[in-house]
């Protein structure tokens, strides 16, 4: 894999270190596999994260948004008063973080567990400054008549 040095555009520009550290996380091969997940657009302006996490619950996992960025973080509890001896563990109960980066105005709607598949629902709004709004055309009526009155006098 090719690696990319920014450190040079770090110098040299103003406000595009957040640019600049997507390109650098996105370059990496440092992101996991686990948990897998999916992103599915479920609306116009709606969208759900699906991240598996059987084995999971609700109390061993936490959503956080800050800012444009949402963090699923999964930590498993140990179980001291469990009397067996595990054999062979093939279940992963490993400690996951996952980041997602999230456009301007999306915002978490709602968060579920259920049959060890994690939901998060996302909205898009927009504020009404934001929208596009459509602009009248006025036609002025002093305008044809001066270029009449024109004509007349000439």
């Amino acid at each position: 894999m090719r690696t990319y040095d920014l450190t040079p555009f770090y110098r040299s520009t103003v406000g595009f270190d957040r640019l600049f550290n997507l390109l650098d996380q996105t370059t990496s091969d440092g992101s996991p596999g686990y948990p897998p997940y999916n992103i599915e657009r479920t609306g116009e302006n709606s969208y759900r994260i699906t991240v598996a996490v059987s084995g999971f619950s609700k109390d061993e996992l936490s959503i956080v948004a800050k800012e444009n960025t949402l963090t699923i973080k999964g930590e498993k509890v140990a179980n001291e008063n469990s009397k067996s001896e595990v054999l062979y563990r093939g279940i992963a109960a490993r400690a996951f973080e996952r980041a997602f980066q999230l456009a301007d105005f999306v915002q978490v709607k709602d968060a579920s567990l259920e049959n060890g598949l994690l939901h998060v629902d996302l909205v898009r709004e927009i504020p009404e400054a934001k929208k596009p709004r459509q602009i009248a055309i006025n036609a002025s009526a002093q305008a044809t008549q001066v270029i009449e009155g024109e004509k007349a006098a000439a």
